[in-house]
């Protein structure tokens, strides 16, 4: 008993040195000023459904500001979390990004953010995480993005099925090329994983030529919201 405080104990440093940010509170914040029953029709859609049901799927929901964008997303994971929280076997993550945080949301950030998360709801501690741990802690040095993207595919590979939900892709820093190494990194991470991908932006060029071949959904104010 006093070996599983000890490992859980450990565990919980572990996961602060991944990084100390932590979306939940804002995930809770945000579901919590939801008006009952709004974004069901986003969630009872046919293509919201076959998105959930099926392997390596992409769902790119752009939209207008201020069309709700950030409370679907919170919807979408509430929906998710609730769905498979007695599925060991699935993983979800999610990152809110905000041009605000912008100094801590650079691409390792948002890498550390996925991996702390996935590593998080395991029963004990990935093998590929302590190792990152233990070979970076006594010399106080940081993982390279490298380094994250191999943890982050080998934790989210030992999962059955993994969903990675990113809010407000356009508020995601393109200086550095963040932007677009982390659209990047996500897609190489479905690739080799089988992930499903939901993001949500405004309608920007730039994003929307990188999403050309995923399903779309626009985010409207709907009637069935008011």
């Amino acid at each position: 008993m006093v070996k599983s405080k000890l490992d859980r104990k450990e565990d919980l440093e572990i996961l602060n040195w991944i990084t100390p940010i932590d979306y939940g509170p804002e995930q809770s914040d945000l579901i919590g000023r939801r008006y009952p029953g709004t974004g069901q029709w986003l969630i009872n859609s046919p293509k919201f459904k076959d998105w959930v049901e099926t392997d390596q799927q992409t769902l790119l929901c752009p939209g207008i500001p201020g069309a709700g964008k950030t409370i679907f997303t919170a919807i979408i994971i509430e929906h998710l979390t609730r769905k498979f929280h007695t599925d060991a076997s699935t993983g979800i993550a999610y990152i809110y990004c905000n041009f605000r945080r912008k100094h801590e949301q650079k691409l390792n950030d948002l890498m550390a953010s996925l991996l702390k998360q996935l590593s998080e709801a395991k029963f004990s501690m990935p093998n590929a995480v302590k190792e990152l741990y233990e070979q970076h802690k006594i010399k106080h040095t940081r993982p390279s993005t490298d380094e994250l993207s191999k943890a982050l595919q080998a934790v989210a590979a030992s999962y059955t099925r993994v969903f990675v939900i990113v809010d407000a892709l356009d508020e995601c820093q393109i200086s550095d090329g963040c932007q677009t190494r982390f659209i990047g990194e996500c897609f190489a991470l479905q690739a080799r994983c089988g992930t499903n991908l939901f993001m949500t932006s405004r309608f920007l060029p730039e994003i929307m030529e990188k999403f050309d071949k995923a399903s779309k959904f626009e985010i409207r104010a709907s009637p069935e919201d008011v």
